[in-house]
């Protein structure tokens, strides 16, 4: 309790310094061709501080002070086990170290002094991995390093990181495997053809019950179980290595996988501190992971490790200093185990990379925790030659294996087997769902009212901001219906209200019902400067992954929100009757809220998803990467969440997934769907689509 006043102290002098308006601020609105309705009027002043990054700031740095690791060994064997099954939990691993490799030899290049062997290997049943192997001359044993990568465009064969790094491994005595990051490399969309695997696209797993994280330590646990199996590898010298979103993966497997001796992590180990409202890869986000313990704890849980950090690098998450917090605290841990020597660091002044500086104390590191010569200095490194990108290929452009499945392929199936399982039940608990509902969308700790700050009539509209228990603003527009007994209709949108059209509002008001308009958390006046970006993959990126990190989702969020709203109108106005009109994601929000709150009467979805079934590559990028909820499909699907309402609920025009128009043949089987599970749900209402 102590903690949250804290906050709220905080945060109180944060808003009545900056967001107190005048009596007559500007508007940000033209008036409405009909001449009907005014423009709509700013709840909150302009040029305002960014109240959603500073209150998810203020929160990660008292969640960094909260998380002490144990100080004696006994605590810590405990808090070590619970933190791994944790992790390994939360991340969705799936792993089988006995389903057969199968590994597919495509062609080998003869080097000097060693070979460099393109494979294929399964990684889970009918799932298979493209990598290099690299393997020096004679019979070995030779350690084994796996050599993960980050966003290299191109993957394993790229010359800039992932193939040097290869290269000189195998020149000095290593055997490395090199893998391809599941979605990226030749593990695209389309082979041959590489794109970035994370945004919406790698947040897709989310919705299988899976995560880009969680599936990239399966992918690399795999790769350890293949260099284990080599004749010519010792099992009991394996290294981890990678650079960026490859290093994030090194930390994360040398946490998760003891028979990882010893690891180096490059540019990448900062805190989960600085992970809050900066922009990195949803491959690193893992799920809830801001609740159960800080980077030092992850760092700590490793066999020997040596982040290698630049100072030039130009994303703060994995700044020097941040990386210097989590390795002060981690080697704590290591000293009290009597383990000071697994531990240290190397700082260099360059950009961010995977540069000779980091390979030649990779080096000495793995000299002397692998072979067990040297002191674990940096040694120098021996030249070694690139090899022609396309000689790297696994497959030929086009030709790949029908095995090696893209993110999309794997949601599209995944995700149809949970729905036919689903679909297959003949009755449910409803109270049980709803339990399971809070958990998914994450209401595990309610917002409450905590002040309703109101400011000047503008052009009929009264501008509120109700301030919340966890330190919110929420901006709150409300015109009165000419009949109370019309009730109020609250309409929300994900682009703010700006994203409203003036003319569906004129529309309400002819008809003289009460209109609330929202803006919810990231949207409109409620945004956050560090979430703005014209790419529309990245929309709501930062603040979506940042809100994982601190186990909520902004769908959840925007329920707490709209909660509030009905229970105000429910209170200070009187409402006999209230509608949630959401577009897009919104819309969601209002049937979720609907399902688990009860104060609504209707709901009205726009343009909103009638199921979370993966369904088209191409126009993933539809919804804002606010939508995605982990485990949803595991859960249910938009047809439970309608019943477990019992009110009408009417879909306008609605869409897939990735915003794709519904033929009418398919509208009809989503209309039989939706009418079973009310039935299954013993529930009443009505669903119906125009």
């Amino acid at each position: 309790m102590k903690m949250k006043h804290s906050i709220s102290l905080f945060l109180c002098l944060l808003i009545f310094s900056q967001f107190k308006v005048s009596a007559t601020p500007m508007t940000d609105r033209s008036s409405s061709s009909s001449g009907i309705s005014d423009s709509l009027p700013l709840v909150l002043t302009k040029n305002r501080a960014d109240l959603i990054e500073s209150k998810l700031r203020h929160e990660a740095l008292l969640k960094f002070a909260e998380h002490e690791l144990p100080d004696n060994p006994k605590e810590w064997e405990t808090y070590r086990v619970t933190l791994k099954n944790e992790i390994l939990k939360k991340a969705g691993v799936k792993i089988d170290h006995n389903l057969p490799l199968n590994i597919k030899e495509t062609g080998t290049i003869q080097m000097k002094g060693y070979s460099v062997k393109n494979i294929a290997f399964q990684t889970r049943p009918g799932v298979y991995a493209t990598a290099n192997l690299y393997i020096p001359d004679g019979k070995g044993p030779f350690p084994g390093v796996i050599n993960m990568l980050g966003h290299w465009q191109k993957g394993k064969i790229d010359p800039s990181g992932p193939q040097a790094v290869g290269h000189s491994l195998a020149v000095n005595g290593y055997v490395c495997l090199t893998i391809d990051p599941w979605g990226a490399g030749e593990r695209s969309t389309i082979h041959g053809v590489f794109e970035y695997h994370g945004a919406n696209l790698g947040a897709s797993l989310m919705n299988i019950g899976e995560s880009l994280l969680g599936i990239q330590v399966s992918d690399n646990m795999r790769g350890v179980d293949l260099l284990c199996s080599l004749p010519y590898v010792d099992p009991k010298n394996i290294g981890a290595t990678g650079a960026s979103g490859g290093g994030n993966q090194t930390m994360w497997l040398a946490a998760l996988d003891e028979r990882v001796k010893a690891a180096v992590p490059v540019v990448s180990v900062g805190s989960f501190e600085s992970y809050i409202m900066r922009s990195n890869c949803i491959c690193e986000l893992m799920i809830d992971g801001f609740t159960l313990t800080e980077e030092a704890g992850v760092l700590a849980l490793a066999n020997a490790i040596m982040p290698c950090n630049h100072q030039k690098d130009s994303n703060p998450t994995f700044f020097p200093s941040e990386m210097m917090r989590t390795y002060t605290n981690a080697r704590q841990v290591f000293k009290m185990m009597g383990k000071e020597n697994n531990i240290t660091y190397r700082v260099f002044d360059l950009t961010h990379g995977y540069m000779t500086e980091d390979r030649e104390a990779m080096l000495g590191w793995f000299d002397f925790h692998l072979k067990g010569i040297g002191n674990g200095q940096p040694r120098k490194e021996i030249p070694f030659e690139q090899v022609p990108e396309e000689k790297m290929m696994v497959f030929p452009k086009g030709q790949r294996d029908a095995n090696v499945i893209s993110t999309d392929e794997y949601c599209r199936k995944k995700g149809n087997e949970l729905r036919t399982a689903y679909l297959n039940n003949k009755s449910f608990n409803t109270d049980n769902k709803k339990k399971e509902l809070v958990n998914i969308i994450r209401l595990n700790e309610k917002s409450e009212l905590k002040e309703v700050h109101h400011y000047s009539k503008i052009n009929g509209w009264e501008r509120l901001a109700l301030e919340t228990s966890d330190n919110k603003l929420v901006p709150v527009l409300i015109f009165a219906p000419v009949n109370k007994s019309l009730g109020y209709g609250i309409v929300c949108n994900p682009g703010g209200k700006n994203a409203i059209s003036l003319a569906s509002v004129d529309e309400l008001k002819k008809k003289g019902l009460g209109i609330v308009i929202v803006d919810l958390t990231g949207t409109g006046e409620a945004f956050s400067k560090s979430d703005q970006t014209a790419d529309k993959s990245m929309v709501l990126h930062t603040l979506s992954r940042s809100e994982l990190w601190l186990g909520r989702t902004i769908l959840g969020e925007w329920v707490e929100e709209l909660n509030l709203v009905t229970g105000l109108l429910k209170s200070d106005y009187n409402a006999e009757k209230i509608t949630i009109d959401g577009t897009n994601e919104a819309g969601l929000a209002g049937l979720f809220c609907s399902a688990l709150e009860g104060n609504v009467d209707e709901i009205i979805l726009r343009d909103s998803p009638i199921s979370y079934l993966f369904d088209n590559r191409q126009s993933v990028d539809f919804f804002s990467m606010a939508i995605h909820l982990p485990g949803f499909l595991n859960w249910g699907d938009v047809s439970l969440a309608a019943a477990l309402s019992g009110k009408k609920v009417t879909f306008i025009n609605p869409v897939t997934m990735s915003g794709q128009p519904i033929k009418a043949d398919k509208l009809k089987e989503f209309k039989i769907e939706f009418d079973k599970l009310r039935v299954a749900c013993k529930q009443p209402g009505l669903t119906v689509f125009n």
